[in-house]
């Protein structure tokens, strides 16, 4: 039984990842449909992120009074519903508006899938977890393509998507007893979901004010905060830094610039094994490590392809830290407050994702975009500080 709800839990990260892309890949034909500027995907992009921090703040509570599998089946509702309000959008409002019940949905599965892995699951399948929302990630741009071309119209490609998160719903309703029916049995310990002495602790409904009071967990969201920071930064402008930069083509800096989520992705693979044999602790040192050597290779002056190799790099390094930073929680923190604490790590991850690309930007336009690597630097230092201040605080 516990198999075949990780295979559904994997199977919810795919369609967690699904919707991620679909915006992008349609914007162009949807911003011209609906007459509005270009720039105004980043309003409904902004809704969708605000909606995931509001529920990943609460989704501790959620879980305290429903449990795990009932609050994902109904986020995976919520979403479907608001990508089905995409489909059938001719306005830009009923856009902002579909966005919200999206964005609560998806940060509400975000929250709770990745705390029920760190709690019941070995180390390799958070890696592997995240490795399923990379894959659903890249096939939603797909979907997007097949419905653009053979259909005729980008509101099918929501459609699509809208009709797998539905079915996928009513899979979770059904599975619901599996949910209840599944114990941690997998191994435990350094490598497993925690300590010995935190198993089979239930989960507590706490406060704000008593979550920042637990030893370590303000380090703990800074450290995340920075993470994501980082990585969407990187995302996000690798393809303008290599054309203004390195005067690479559009169309060349956006193939080779897909390849730092391509490192992420295999990364993200490899260190499932890798997880196998090393502690949350020294997978992150090693992925801050990579980081480092990948920064310092876009600091090279005089030849593009360490530039190239380096956003490689950053992917490579960037994959062990997320999936371990949550999968060390309950460890570190005790099974009981695990889904408080990962609840806000959600929360600050998605205003790092939100804030900091933008910034960014600021800098690009005022001063320059090859400050990118300093900006980089920046933000891998406090990760690395933050890191070590979680344990050192909570031996303390």
């Amino acid at each position: 039984m516990v198999s075949l709800l990780l295979v559904l839990i994997y199977i919810c990260f795919i369609s967690l990842g699904l919707p991620d892309s679909l915006l992008g890949s349609a914007w162009p034909v949807l911003h011209a449909e609906i007459d509005v500027p270009m720039s105004f995907a980043g309003f409904v992009s902004m809704t969708i992120f605000l909606g995931t921090i509001l529920s990943s703040l609460f989704s501790n509570k959620l879980l305290v009074r429903f449990g795990a599998g009932k609050v994902t089946a109904v986020s995976t509702a919520l979403t479907a519903a608001g990508l089905l309000g995409f489909s059938i959008s001719s306005h830009f409002w009923m856009l902002i508006l579909f966005a919200v019940p999206y964005g609560l949905g998806a940060g509400a599965i975000d929250a709770i899938l990745n705390n029920y892995v760190a709690l019941h699951y070995k180390a390799q399948h958070m890696s592997w977890l995240h490795c399923m929302w990379g894959v659903g990630a890249a096939i939603s741009p797909y979907i997007m393509s097949f419905a653009l071309i053979n259909l005729n119209r980008w509101n099918y490609g929501y459609l699509i998507v809208s009709i797998i998160q539905a079915a996928l719903s009513v899979v979770i309703f059904i599975s619901l007893p599996l949910w209840k029916r599944a114990a941690c049995v997998n191994c435990p310990g350094e490598n497993g979901a925690a300590d010995t002495d935190n198993t089979d602790e239930a989960p507590v409904s706490l406060s704000f004010k008593e979550i920042f009071a637990i030893k370590g967990a303000f380090s703990c969201f800074l450290l995340f905060f920075c993470y994501c920071a980082l990585e969407l930064t990187t995302s996000l402008w690798a393809s303008s830094y290599l054309v203004r930069r390195w005067d690479f083509s559009p169309e060349k800096a956006a193939a080779f610039a897909s390849m730092f989520y391509l490192g992420i992705t295999f990364g993200r693979f490899i260190n499932g094994f890798l997880a196998m044999r090393l502690s949350d602790r020294i997978l992150i040192r090693l992925g801050l490590a990579i980081v480092s050597l990948g920064i310092i290779m876009l600091f090279v002056p005089f030849a593009s392809t360490f530039a190239l190799a380096g956003f490689v790099v950053i992917g490579l390094g960037c994959a062990p830290i997320y999936p371990c930073i949550i999968h060390m929680t309950p460890s570190v923190f005790g099974e009981k407050n695990s889904q408080a604490m990962i609840g806000v790590q959600m929360a600050f991850a998605y205003v790092g994702f939100l804030t900091m690309p933008p910034l960014f930007g600021l800098i690009a336009d005022n001063i320059s975009i090859a400050l990118l690597p300093v900006f980089q630097v920046v933000f891998l230092v406090l990760m690395f500080i933050m890191h070590e201040l979680v344990y050192r605080q909570r031996s303390n």
